[in-house]
Parts: C-alpha cells; structure tokens; sequence
C-alpha cells in the first residue's frame, strides 16, 4: 500500500470533514491543522488517521472521530487561561488538542497502559501542560479541584451529577448520555453554584465510561 499522503489528508479532514460539521472556530481549524493526529494513531491504523470514523483502541476503547473531537473543542472553547479536565485519555491526542487551547490539562483514564501511552506520545511532541493520572473516574474526579472545562468522552448510560460539582462557575461540561442505537452529546454551562444550562448538540455513539453506574433495565 502507498503511503499516505498525511498532510493533503489533514487539509482535506478539515475542509470535508470539520468545515461541513458546523465547527468553524479558527482556533480549533488551525490546532486540527498543527496537531498530528497520524502520530497518536495505533500503527495498524495510521492510514485511517483522518477518515470520518473512529478508530479502534486496545480494552475495546476508540478514537472518536475527528469531526465529533472538533465539535467538542468548539463546544467547550478552553480559552488560553483556563483548566481543563478530560475523562478517558486514550492515545493523547485530544488531551494534545485541549493543551493547545487551555493553560493545563488534567487527563484521566482508568487503563495504565493508555496513560503510559499518552504520556510518551505528548512527550515526543513536547507538549508539557498535561498531567496525566490513572484511575476511575466512572462517578466524577473529585481531586478537590474546580475545572473551567471538563470532556468525557466516552458515554453515561445514564446521566449522574458528578461531573457537574467539579465545574467552576461559568465552566463548561461536555457529555455524552444514553444507551445505543442513540447517545446525545450535551453540554452543560454551570451559572451558579446550583444552575446549571443545558444544551444538545448532536447525536453520536461512543463505548460507555468504564464502571458508569446503570439502575434502569432496558427491555426490547
């Protein structure tokens, strides 16, 4: 197989992909055009890097796709002074994307191996603003800190609230609620100690967070 040509795929990812899906911030465009996703890929899939799917992980976990990632960077906007916290680190690319727009990112995730991986990925990149900590995190992260965002990527079969008291007032939450064949992504903007806004932003399917808690039984 040719090798791909990674940097006409990006421009295409963005311009296809990303433009098409509503995500026009151009601070979010040029960190999809900066970050190199073919290098937080697995090999087997480097190929893949820029299609419109999400890409399969070790503990059958995934890369979301790139247009859904730029939707949440939209959706969250971390500006350059504010602390961020992702739920489900991965490979690292996405903590690499927020770390570009937000002062410090917080990265969790309850598989040794993937924080091991991120952390070598984000080293040979130089990105130095993310502290990476495994654990679970399936009711919250409560380290006695507020965040101004906080990104769960993977779903809630059900919506809890401990994700919410972590936010600080005016941060913003990004979660993904509900059980396939529909999941809702969701934001939510906290405007007081105990207001929240509430927002849906579209709809997608994504592997449940580890441990999330499940007490409704679905019958088909």
């Amino acid at each position: 197989m040719a090798e791909l040509d990674f940097e006409q795929a990006r421009f295409n990812m963005v311009e296809q992909q990303i433009r098409t899906w509503e995500v026009l911030n151009d601070r979010v465009l040029d960190i999809l055009r900066t970050v190199p996703r073919e290098l937080f890929v697995p090999k087997a899939y480097r190929q893949l890097a820029f299609a419109d799917l999400s890409i399969p992980l070790a503990h059958e976990q995934v890369m979301l796709e790139p247009k859904v990632e730029a939707r949440i960077l939209q959706a969250l906007d971390p500006k350059p002074s504010e602390q961020a916290l992702e739920i489900g680190t991965g490979t690292g690319y996405f903590a690499a994307c927020l770390a570009h727009m937000a002062a410090h990112v917080t990265s969790v995730d309850i598989f040794a191996d993937f924080t091991e991986l991120a952390g070598n990925n984000l080293k040979a990149r130089a990105i130095s603003n993310v502290t990476l900590e495994t654990g679970d995190a399936a009711l919250g992260w409560n380290d006695g800190r507020r965040y101004d965002v906080i990104a769960v990527t993977s779903s809630l079969p059900e919506l809890h609230q401990g994700f919410h008291q972590s936010l600080n007032i005016g941060g913003r939450l990004f979660l993904i609620v509900g059980t396939a064949p529909i999941m809702e992504a969701m934001l939510y903007t906290r405007v007081a100690e105990d207001q929240w806004i509430t927002e849906s932003l579209f709809e997608t399917k994504t592997p449940a967070l580890i441990n999330a808690p499940v007490t409704k039984t679905f019958v088909v």
